[in-house]
Formats: C-alpha cells, sequence, structure tokens
C-alpha cells in the first residue's frame, strides 16, 4: 500500500482550489497577460482582492502613497509580485485552521519557502514563478497530514533540531514525507506536470533519475525557511546541510546571504493574509 494514500481517507475532506487560484496559475503560461488582465482575475473575489490590497499596503512592500484599488496596486507592484502575492493569499485561504497548528508561523514559513524557491530558481535555469507557487504549496500536505496523524506531526515538530529535518523524521514514522502528500494534493488539482515531479522529488532531490532541478530548488528553499524560523544564518546552513546542490547550482553564498529572510519581514504580511 502506498504510504501516501493513509493521508486520503474517504473521509477527508480535500480543500478546493478556488477558481480565481486557479486562473493565477495557469495564467503564469500566458506571455500576454496584461496588468489589467490580471486586475481583472483577481477582482472577481472580492474577498481575496480585499487581502490583497491589505497585504500590498504593508512596509514590506514600501507603497510611496496608500493603495486602494487592484489597479494602484498593479500599477505600484507589477505583475509579478501581484499575481504571487494574490497566488499566496489564495491558497492560504484554501486550507481552514487545524487545531494545535500555529497558523501565523505555518504560512510565514510557507511564504519564505516561496521567496527563497524564487530567488534560487534563476541559478538553477528554471522557471522564477513556478518555483514560487511550488515553494509556497509545499508544505500544504502537512495540513493534510495533521488532520489524519495530528499526535504523530505534533511529535515530529517537536523533534525538529536542524533545517531539513522535517523530511527525515517524517519519512522514519510515515515511508512518505509531506512533500509526497502535496504531490498527491497537487495531482487532484491538476497542477502541471513539472510541478509534481518537484513535489515528488523535493525531500531527496539526489536521489531523482533523472536529476530533476525544480525539487533541487524547493528542498534548499525548504532548507532556508527552516533556517529562518529557527533564526539561523541562511546560507550557513546551505553550505553544511546540502553541499552538493550548492555546488551543482553554483550558488553564490554570499549573494543569498544579503537577500535572506527574517522572520520580521513577513510578519504583516501573514496577518493581512489570515485577517
Amino acid at each position: 500500500m502506498n504510504p501516501v494514500s493513509a493521508f486520503f481517507p474517504f473521509s477527508l475532506v480535500l480543500p478546493n482550489m478556488p477558481g480565481v487560484a486557479l486562473e493565477l496559475m495557469r495564467s503564469l503560461n500566458d506571455d500576454n497577460l496584461s496588468l489589467n488582465d490580471l486586475a481583472n482575475v483577481i477582482g472577481k473575489d472580492p474577498a481575496l482582492s480585499a487581502t490583497v490590497l491589505r497585504v500590498a499596503n504593508t512596509a514590506r512592500y514600501s507603497p510611496l502613497r496608500s493603495i486602494s484599488s487592484l489597479r494602484e496596486a498593479t500599477a505600484t507592484m507589477g505583475l509579478v509580485t501581484l499575481r504571487n502575492l494574490a497566488m499566496a493569499s489564495s491558497v492560504a485561504r484554501s486550507f481552514p485552521a487545524v487545531p494545535g497548528l500555529d497558523r501565523r508561523r505555518f504560512w510565514r514559513r510557507g511564504l519564505a519557502c516561496a521567496h527563497y524557491a524564487g530567488l534560487l530558481a534563476r541559478p538553477a535555469l528554471v522557471d522564477p514563478e513556478v518555483a514560487y507557487l511550488g515553494g509556497l504549496m509545499l508544505q500544504t500536505g502537512q495540513l493534510l497530514m495533521m488532520q489524519v496523524e495530528r499526535e504523530g506531526v505534533a511529535l515530529i515538530e517537536s523533534s525538529v533540531a536542524r533545517p531539513g529535518d522535517r523530511f527525515l523524521l517524517e519519512q522514519a514514522r510515515f515511508g512518505c514525507s509531506h512533500a509526497d502528500v502535496t504531490a498527491e494534493l497537487a495531482r487532484r488539482w491538476k497542477f502541471p506536470d513539472a510541478l509534481l515531479q518537484a513535489f515528488s522529488t523535493a525531500a531527496r532531490p539526489l536521489e531523482a533519475r533523472p536529476f530533476q532541478p525544480m525539487g533541487a530548488v524547493l528542498h534548499l528553499a525548504v532548507l532556508l525557511a527552516d533556517a529562518m524560523d529557527m533564526g539561523l544564518p541562511a546560507a550557513d546552513c546551505l553550505d553544511a546541510l546540502a553541499p552538493q546542490l550548492v555546488g551543482h547550482f553554483k550558488l553564490n553564498l554570499d549573494w543569498l546571504a544579503d537577500r535572506a529572510l527574517s522572520a520580521a519581514d513577513l510578519d504583516a504580511e501573514v496577518d493581512g493574509m489570515m485577517a
């Protein structure tokens, strides 16, 4: 029996991918998408529009003046940033609160993973926007695992001592990781094959045959997001825990350290998404 199937019992009600989020995901392949088109897509969901505007006015995006409409947001933030923000807000709203979960910390780590995946995409020669979505979605499998094995997941969380430990601890206890569960959820949500392969290989990228650059990028992004969560130097963690991948992508760790996030950088954005 596939261990992943244990986290998809018939009694589990899966979250639905919102229609607007699906449109945003499909737009990743639309080279002709305009800022006006993007504003119209987001505007179909009033609650999402309000969330996007709330987050757009946080210090992280440093508006020169208050942003009061989606049109102003598109002009101020640009297409890529606004689409990423809308996708993050939409995905976060798709998943209900799970008892025992520190929701703020969870989505802060997810946003950090998305940020780092987008950064690492360029030296890895993969699409930065697809990588951002992958980084944002990667840990959502953990939410499903918590609904089925809450005590087991809580024990794992209390045992995480180093960035990336979660993958190893989950594999030892459940025979699969949250990345594997995310891959199955993404399959049911009809995500692009590139992301399915990336999720499936993110926990053990060096074992993938053939090598999947996007999966490796997500693995590195998880290490960096965990480092942020633990208050550790991001670049040092990669050098210690993933030297083969650092060498494979020829990563400039000083460049990465200059772009490292702290938890405080994301708090206002997460609060805006959950308000």
